[in-house]
């Protein structure tokens, strides 16, 4: 088995634990975590399909790109809990239902 294949094999591991934990956990801390991880094995993929076709930095570039998504997504999602915890005082995603002040 080459080297190509291992990373490829650990991409996909990286991948299925995200989506385990984006499916089993309820803390909106631990989603986020998920997704990181996910976009994390995507990253992987794309740098070893860049090293398997190394024709063009292509995959590098792209995993920069979700290296920016990623941190945005990271800040945005980790902003909005930040903001909801006080008023709902938890950071459940199903027991947020409004985002409304009730009088």
């Amino acid at each position: 088995m080459s080297d190509h294949h291992l990373l490829f094999i650990l991409g996909a591991f990286l991948f299925s634990a995200g989506i385990f934990i984006v499916f089993t956990k309820r803390n909106a801390i631990m989603i986020l975590l998920g997704i990181e991880l996910m976009l994390n094995a995507a990253n992987l993929n794309l740098v070893s399909f860049n090293r398997q076709f190394a024709t063009s930095n292509d995959g590098q570039f792209f995993a920069l790109f979700v290296m920016v998504v990623a941190v945005c997504e990271a800040a945005v999602g980790i902003a909005i809990i930040l903001k909801a915890y006080p008023y709902f005082h938890t950071s459940v995603p199903d027991q947020i239902s409004d985002l409304k002040e009730k009088n």
